[in-house]
């Protein structure tokens, strides 16, 4: 019997395909997967094995997986690499219905070489990726069910961050409890040591909208510790969390490389608050915690639209080998020293682009001004002075590149400031800095009932400087309060007047040493310790009665003081003070620039005096060690206001022509007359 024709054919066909089947290896597909998936990530993909198991939820499993560097980058190690790879998908969902459903993914092994390199070009963008799709791409993603991850480790190395660290990332699914991911790291950040760990929910509860997903952890940088412990909502999408977080350390300029806002040197601290955030903004409030001595309560809201991505915000470059030069092995944290630490954000060039924009409301029912002396150059619970270079002035240079990394928007209560011998008793800033530039609009000091509130404008230079234009008012200061403090005189009275600064420098020092200006002061009526007012003059005799407490005040009539500064020398072009008993004068310079003092205080009495020494007071030397000797004259009467008049003749002159503001007290108006008539 013959076979038709159509029969063989029909055979032979069946022949072929049985022995296509029996000899079929997938293998054969992984040019056509390799090249899709390279053409998808704009990056080479290469596969060892791969293999298929087909059933109703199919096997796929990829031996090998590699994704390739992109040009400039070293080829080993690559991007990533995964030991195995094992995907289940739902073979009948996607015959039917076209659905990508892929019940769980796991990967073996997986491995991961993060490089950034000193100009901000990194391996692990994909521009590919961020291009806009096509029209007609528009269709859901796959539904995935499970991720798990077995051994998976990372090696960071990000120059411009000065880091350098090793991660360990895993998940577990314990019976009866949640599924976890947790990540583990240890090497550098910021150039000092970081350790952590990190554990949260599920990988895909990233994606659940409508449950929270936890998270716990520690961080330690260097010497700084941050813990956080809460959930956040939909992270893929930012659009909420409920976290309580906290950090402490030494020294809050610290912060910088972790928060990307400058803060000044700071005593140690401890701030805890609540965190949540969406898209548009990431809001630190309920802050309670101490820097230093100085509680601190408020809120902090961050716009990150105007920030940069992290991966722009440049640091120093990393002492470690360079991003093309990987290591496999982790990196040997460097020792935390104080001075690294506290110069971390000083060696950070100056940023460019969009910065964070910050507000930030604060308040303390206490504070001590020894814990705010790095916000005007000072060392750390040493106030306004700087120990380290044996100045009394602060003279730690302004870091342009750290005012410029956020513009910031301050306001600032402190509600009773605390101290040994502390004058002041609370304090106010209003404070901008946009673009670097500085704006003071006020920051105030409590006197009593009157304040000294200092307004002004401090812009960058191009050669790093600041450009200083401020200007202060002395309204109503109490006397009381300022002598109250010094623990051996008293008084009563109000101080007015205003002094004005314009100058350039990299610091407080500088800039006074630099400063052109003037001071003027003023006060009628009031009264002084006459101990104070005696010393003052030698009056040895009146002194031992006014120690005694007999007698106890002297009344003032008038204080006046005009203070001209040229280039850092204060020179008192007038300064008297004219009191029921005597009149004193002062004379002579005071240089911020060599921080020394040469004055002279001449006392003229105006009756007899019991023990009074014909000299004047010579009060010179360093801020730090002055020298106060009697200057001695020649031996002779003097008494008596006409012939005081005629010593200071030339300070009285100068009285008609200074604006002190003083109305129409007739104390001083007299003094001003009389200074009239003597010309």
């Amino acid at each position: 019997m013959r076979i038709p024709k159509t029969l063989r054919w029909l055979g032979g066909a069946a022949l072929v395909l049985v022995v296509l089947v029996l000899l079929f290896r997938w293998d054969w597909l992984i040019p056509m997967v390799e090249a899709r998936a390279s053409a998808a990530l704009g990056r080479p993909v290469s596969i060892a094995h791969l293999d298929v198991k087909l059933r109703r939820v199919s096997e796929i499993t990829l031996t090998d997986l590699r994704v390739a560097n992109p040009d400039g980058f070293p080829a080993e190690p690559p991007l990533a690499q995964v030991a195995r790879t094992v995907v289940h998908i739902d073979t009948w969902a996607l015959l039917r219905h076209g659905s990508v459903i892929v019940p769980s993914v796991a990967f073996e092994q997986p491995a991961v070489q993060a490089l950034g390199n000193p100009d901000g070009t990194n391996n692990f963008t994909f521009p590919a990726l961020a291009g806009p799709k096509p029209e007609g791409e528009s269709a859901p993603g796959p539904q995935i069910g499970r991720i798990a991850i077995a051994e998976g480790r990372a090696h960071v190395n990000l120059q411009r961050l000065a880091a350098d660290f090793n991660l360990q990332i895993a998940t577990t699914e314990t019976e009866g409890q949640d599924p976890s991911i947790t990540v583990r790291a240890e090497g550098t950040y910021a150039a000092q040591p970081i350790t952590g760990e990190v554990t949260g929910g599920a990988i895909l509860g990233l994606r659940d909208t409508e449950r929270p997903w936890p998270i716990r952890g520690t961080v330690a940088n260097g010497p700084t510790r941050v813990t956080l412990e809460g959930t956040v909502q939909d992270p893929l999408t930012s659009r909420g969390a409920d976290l309580r977080l906290t950090w402490e350390g030494p020294n809050m300029a610290l912060l910088l490389p972790l928060t990307g806002i400058a803060i000044p040197p700071t005593p140690a601290y401890r701030i805890a608050g609540r965190l949540d955030f969406s898209a548009e903004r990431i809001r630190f409030h309920e802050i309670q915690g101490l820097v230093g001595r100085t509680d601190l309560n408020g809120d902090i809201v961050v716009v990150p639209e105007a920030a940069r991505p992290a991966s722009e915000i440049p640091l120093a470059p990393a002492t470690q080998a360079p991003g093309r030069q990987a290591a496999a092995a982790p990196a040997r944290p460097r020792r935390a020293t104080p001075d690294s630490a506290a110069n971390l954000a000083d060696r950070m060039p100056e940023s460019a682009g969009r910065r964070p924009d910050v507000t930030i409301n604060l308040n303390s029912r206490r504070v001590d001004l020894r814990d705010l002396g790095g916000f005007i150059g000072a060392a750390p619970q040493q106030g306004v002075s700087n120990a380290p270079t044996g100045r009394t002035i602060p003279d730690t240079p302004t870091s342009i590149p750290r005012i410029r990394a956020a513009d910031i928007h301050l306001v600032y209560h402190g509600q009773r400031i605390e101290g040994r011998s502390m004058p002041l008793d609370n304090l106010r800033v209003a404070m901008d800095i946009v673009d670097g530039v500085i704006q003071l609009h006020p920051v105030s000091f409590g006197v009593g009932t009157g304040q000294i509130a200092a307004t002004g404008t401090l812009t960058p230079q191009e050669d790093g400087a600041l450009r200083a234009e401020a200007n202060v008012e002395f309204q109503r200061v109490d006397i009381s309060r300022l002598l109250g403090a010094t623990g051996v005189a008293q008084g009563n009275g109000t101080l007015g007047g205003r002094a004005r600064l314009t100058s350039t420098g990299r610091s407080t020092a500088e800039l006074l040493a630099r400063g052109d200006g003037a001071v003027t002061l003023s006060m009628a009526g009031g009264n002084l310790s006459a101990l104070l007012v005696d010393l003052a003059g030698l009056r040895i005799g009146n002194a031992i009665l006014s120690a005694l407490g007999l007698p106890n005040r002297t009344r003032i009539e008038c204080f006046i003081a005009d203070l001209g500064m040229q280039r850092g020398v204060l020179n008192a072009r007038t300064v008297l003070l004219d009191t029921s008993d005597v009149l004193i004068t002062v004379t002579g310079t005071v240089d911020l620039a060599r921080e020394r003092l040469a004055t002279r205080i001449t006392t003229e009495s105006k009756h007899m005096s019991v023990g009074v020494i014909p000299s004047a007071i010579l009060v010179d030397g360093s801020f730090t060690d002055p020298r106060i000797l009697p200057e001695v004259l020649e031996f002779g009467m003097r008494g008596g206001l006409a012939a005081a008049l005629g010593i200071v003749t030339l300070p009285l002159a100068l009285l008609p022509t200074i604006q002190f503001g003083i109305g129409d007290d007739p104390r001083c108006r007299g003094m001003v007359g009389r200074s009239q008539r003597s010309r």
